[in-house]
């Protein structure tokens, strides 16, 4: 027949086979180019990322928005619950499997937009951070107010049960002592507006989706708010390594109680020191100076508890 030749043909190059491969499963219609959901999606989070961010007010208020950049912590913090309400995925992006699990656990938790951008936009969103390609979202923390938290217990009937950090820096802390203080049934942690951690996607990971009901409190003045929780019959005790009692000598941590606890390396502050109605230590007979924040919590609310 015409046209039919025999011998060695020219090949595709594999281009036949690799056309009939499947492309994967339809990405979100906020992914795809030119969908409305998309377009929709990216006004949302423009007006999202141009609001003005708040300082918190008088009642606790919130916090700053955050970004979580790069695929590993992406995912990490999806997988913890770390609340987010926009996800960036970089147009033509290599879609390797961290993307594509982060965009199911994106898809899965619903709430978040799923926004699809260019590179330079990511780059000016991260200031030039290694975001790797995907970008997202954290809100604004909504503290409570200090008050609110003895409050909230004295109206379940409960002895207030809280937590002050002074000092503390490390949002991994903040998370740990969160942590316990929602195990041990505590009423909430405290912890100063400036130069402390936060609720941070750190904060939250650490805490293990704990901080979704235990709430944390924002003080404007820490020495002020612990004079506010003693007007309101609540004892103050701070742990220090010289401490004047031991931990287990202390008989206040049956009733109203706030425990306040300092920096690993500095402590208390002089201040806040001198606020306290007791200053207790941790016994350590292994010879260690001192322990972290969120492990000092857990020994001291453990014991609370106990007694309660």
């Amino acid at each position: 027949m015409a046209g039919k030749k025999k011998g060695a043909q020219v090949g595709s190059g594999g281009n036949r086979r690799r056309g009939l491969e499947g492309r994967g499963p339809t990405p979100p219609a906020e992914m795809r180019k030119g969908h409305a959901k998309q377009r929709a999606a990216q006004a949302k989070a423009r007006r999202t990322q141009g609001k003005p961010q708040q300082r918190g007010g008088p009642r606790g208020g919130k916090g700053t928005s955050e970004l979580v950049v790069g695929r590993n912590s992406v995912v990490e913090a999806l997988r913890e619950g770390v609340p987010a309400n926009a996800f960036y995925v970089q147009q033509f992006i290599d879609n390797d499997e961290r993307v594509r699990e982060a965009v199911r656990y994106a898809g899965e938790r619903g709430g978040i937009h799923l926004v699809e951008a260019p590179k330079p936009e990511l780059d000016r969103m991260t200031n030039g951070l290694n975001h790797q390609g995907v970008v997202l979202q954290i809100p604004p923390y909504e503290y409570a107010h200090p008050e609110d938290l003895a409050s909230a217990a004295f109206d379940k009937g409960q002895e207030p049960l809280i937590v002050a950090l002074d000092g503390v820096t490390d949002p991994r802390n903040l998370g740990a002592v969160v942590r316990s203080v929602s195990a041990f049934g505590g009423h909430g942690v405290v912890v100063p507006e400036r130069r402390a951690a936060g609720m941070s996607a750190g904060a939250w990971k650490t805490s293990a989706g704990t901080a979704a009901r235990t709430p944390v409190a924002r003080a404007t003045n820490l020495t002020r708010t612990l004079e506010q929780y003693q007007k309101a019959g609540l004892t103050v005790v701070g742990l220090a390594a010289d401490g004047d009692v031991e931990l287990h000598d202390v008989a206040a941590l049956d009733g109203p109680l706030v425990v306040v606890i300092g920096s690993e390396g500095k402590g208390l502050s002089r201040l806040v020191g001198q606020t306290c109605d007791i200053l207790a230590r941790i016994p350590m007979p292994g010879g260690a100076e001192s322990l972290n924040a969120g492990v000092a919590a857990g020994v001291v609310l453990y014991e609370a508890s106990r007694r309660r």
